[in-house]
């Protein structure tokens, strides 16, 4: 007999929230019926108003609350809520870290069945705001006037705003000035229901430890209307700008960088450190946006792989090089593989950058180039992983257990995706020692973790 729904929409019922879904949402049961509920908080009991049912699950909205948890906090800005990118930060920042620190315990003994595993609390920021060192952000039109901003959540309405608070503020500074310029000059923005406009997005990256700014404007037009104006009012008002970059995306598309990019003014890459290496960033280069804890991040990769000097190391997915040049300066000799040639080129430039010699790149698939690797008769003593959300693909991980690595370092931005692969790695033959979170992304529920496992075979 098929089971009835125990609510109905618009319906106003007060409940207690037992969790918090991977997202961030609160979980109240009703019959053992989950409702997801967003700014909801475990322990918390409310009122909440039904907007949507399905066949196994509800969402509500939050109408009034009664108990609060001793972790929510008021919320720094009332306007915040609209475009949804800081799902956590109701909750006080301790509270982030723990709701984490679960998230990834629950994670791997769900799908890794690993339940022996060590996972040591979430290492995070002494000051988990104004982190970011890049934004970009969509460009419209309201009332006749420029506006830009977030994307209003689940839709693609734009909320003006000239402040983000996870922006680093020479960020926030760089788009508010762009945007006002731009105001200024006259200059359409983009309609993306009628295809028209020019200016789409505006994008800033900052080097916190090198001061360096970069500013680049994404049109729908070849042209650039009054480019000179815009590179003088830009240099004028944002001193510490070393590189204005044109790039065009004339397609209708929700990817934002399009294929032709021009320097205009100034130079084409700004630096920055992190630790004792220097990168050389483009507009197109991909790069960690929270350098601090990246080094936290990097730090704990080095120390799992326990380098002493004459290792071979294989760095899958090794973007421009972060790891691999962390990496060399420990070890014997590093190999890193990219899927996107353009990394490679920025890795290859990174480690003459910093007179790194030890260090060789090669761009394909880490599933094509390490199995062929592997058949050349190269061997590594330890292989690093740093694959996308996705996690790693099956040939990959059959090729470490065919190679038998002593050590494989795992850095992984899901915890679903690396529970999955543990358990495959285990299988092969190798035993996850530790398990280290590492918060990336404060106020978000994102999360990031590093993991040490040594073969010990079947």
């Amino acid at each position: 007999m098929k089971k009835s729904i125990p609510v109905r929409k618009n319906e106003e019922i007060t409940v207690r929230f037992e969790d918090l879904t991977h997202d961030g949402a609160g979980v109240a049961k009703i019959d053992g019926f989950p409702v997801f509920v967003r700014r909801a908080l475990p322990g918390e009991t409310g009122k909440i108003k039904i907007i949507k049912t399905q066949k196994n699950y509800a969402i509500g909205k939050l109408v009034e609350l009664n108990d609060k948890s001793p972790y929510r906090v008021e919320i720094p800005r009332e306007d915040s809520h609209k475009y949804g990118g800081c799902q956590l930060e109701h909750m006080t920042y301790e509270g982030q870290l723990k709701y984490k620190e679960n998230q990834v315990r629950q994670v791997l003994t769900r799908i890794g069945k690993l339940e022996d595993v060590v996972v040591y609390p979430v290492l995070g920021m002494e000051e988990p705001w104004h982190y970011r060192n890049k934004a970009q952000v969509p460009v419209g039109e309201k009332d006749g006037k420029l506006i830009a901003g977030f994307f209003k959540q689940r839709s693609h309405e734009i909320v003006d705003t000239d402040e983000s608070l996870i922006q680093l503020p020479e960020v926030n500074e760089a788009i508010k000035a762009v945007k006002d310029i731009c105001s200024e000059l006259g200059i359409a923005p983009y309609n993306e229901e009628t295809h028209k406009g020019v200016l789409r997005h505006i994008m800033a990256r900052y080097g916190k430890e090198t001061g360096e700014l970069m500013v680049v404007l994404i049109t729908r037009t070849l042209e650039l209307p009054h480019k000179n104006e815009l590179i003088e009012e830009i240099t004028v008002r944002l001193p510490k700008v070393k590189s204005i970059v044109h790039n065009v995306n004339s397609m209708r598309t929700n990817v934002i960088m399009g294929p032709e990019t021009t320097v205009i003014w100034g130079n084409e890459f700004i630096y920055d450190t992190i630790g004792d290496v220097k990168f050389a960033i483009s507009a197109l280069s991909f790069y960690q946006v929270n350098p601090d804890q990246t080094k936290v991040l990097y730090d704990k990769a080095l120390e799992y792989t326990g380098l002493t000097g004459g290792e071979t190391v294989i760095d899958a997915y090794c973007g421009i090089g972060t790891i691999s040049l962390f990496l060399a300066q420990k070890a014997g000799l590093v190999f890193g593989v990219e899927v996107v040639p353009q990394a490679i080129e920025d890795a290859k430039r990174n480690a003459e950058l910093n007179g790194i010699m030890n260090a060789e790149f090669e761009a394909g698939e880490a599933e094509v180039v390490i199995p062929k690797w592997y058949k050349e008769g190269n061997k590594a003593d330890v292989l690093v992983v740093d694959p996308p959300r996705k996690g790693c693909d099956e040939a990959l991980l059959q090729t470490i257990i065919n190679m038998k690595p002593k050590k494989v370092v795992y850095v992984s931005c899901n915890p679903g995706t690396l529970a999955r692969d543990l358990r495959i790695l285990e299988d092969g033959g190798y035993k996850t020692i530790e398990v280290q979170p590492v918060d990336m992304f404060p106020q978000t529920t994102h999360v990031e973790c590093v993991s040490w496992l040594s073969f010990i075979g079947i």
